[in-house]
């Protein structure tokens, strides 16, 4: 049986270290730092995410403010209320939750938000920085995996890591930062997708894999070697009328077959989602001590 990596005793860690930063900043009668998540419509998933980043937010001693706004909110509206974020010193960070109602262009809102309070990491300036390896916000997800893999002294340099996923959330910048010259990076990377050929003979080479493909355990035991790393993103409500909530939730790894083979392996729930929060919660934490944009 591989090893567990553990998101939850790793964010525990990491957000201890960000309360006692906190705490220090507070003593010096700075105050905390403040994050808003801006939340259009009622996705349950958007909800919840949104919820979590409240009671981790709390429980480190920062400020959490939410502005919720009806599915039906025009675009202009949504800019008017990224211009006023943008504005206010009292906010160091924030986020606007993601996906937004279809009428919405994404790429705008994005665009919209300062650089500087660009905690999710997605303005363009910051991934450009990031390409470059200039101190820029990291995506909340990719450095969350980062984190753990420091954690788990995953190496590597040298290493053939295969990336399931090209969203410029996850795969994408998660293939720039561990082919870059840095630790951990120095890997060979391969970015696959949907419409890769030979994909089970690609996995199958794998000293590591990120899975992000947004399926319901689409990696199997037989696309990965043994030995290999595993780093789970997906999660996934699947229908079980065996469980008692009629539900089971899974991620983009079929856990119980590939945790045979793999050497280490994070689980789901109780992986890489609770690092993306406490991620976040070093980007806001950054913002506020002007440690990116002075």
């Amino acid at each position: 049986m591989s090893i567990l990596i553990d998101g939850k005793a790793t964010s525990a860690k990491v957000k201890k270290r960000i309360a006692a930063e906190v705490a220090e900043m507070i003593d010096k009668d700075i105050r905390a730092p403040h994050l808003v998540a801006v939340l259009v419509g009622t996705d349950p998933a958007s909800e919840f995410y949104v919820k979590s980043k409240e009671k981790s937010c709390r429980a480190v001693g920062m400020t959490s403010s939410v502005y919720k706004h009806s599915a039906k909110i025009s675009e202009t509206e949504l800019l008017e209320i990224i211009d006023f974020l943008n504005n206010d010193p009292e906010v160091d960070g924030f986020i606007v939750q993601l996906p937004l109602p279809d009428h919405i262009n994404v790429d705008r809102i994005i665009n919209r938000i300062d650089p500087a309070k660009d905690v999710d990491g997605f303005h363009p300036m910051n991934i450009g920085k990031m390409v470059l390896g200039a101190p820029s916000y990291l995506p909340a997800t990719p450095s969350g995996i980062l984190m753990l893999m420091e954690e788990y002294n995953i190496e590597t340099e040298g290493k053939n890591i295969v990336v399931l996923g090209r969203s410029n959330i996850v795969g994408t910048p998660m293939s720039i930062l561990l082919s870059r010259k840095s630790n951990p990076g120095n890997a060979t990377v391969t970015l696959c997708h949907s419409r890769t050929e030979n994909l089970k003979e690609i996995t199958a080479q794998a000293d590591i894999i990120i899975a992000a493909i947004g399926q319901p355990e689409f990696v199997k035991a037989d696309m990965v070697k043994k030995g290999a790393v595993i780093i789970d993103v997906g999660i996934h409500r699947v229908d079980d009328d065996s469980k008692e909530k009629g539900y089971r939730i899974t991620g983009d790894v079929a856990f119980d077959e590939v945790s045979k083979k793999a050497s280490k392996i994070t689980p789901v729930p109780g992986g890489v989602g609770l690092m993306t929060i406490a991620a976040l919660l070093e980007n806001t934490l950054k913002a506020a001590k002007k440690e990116v944009y002075r």
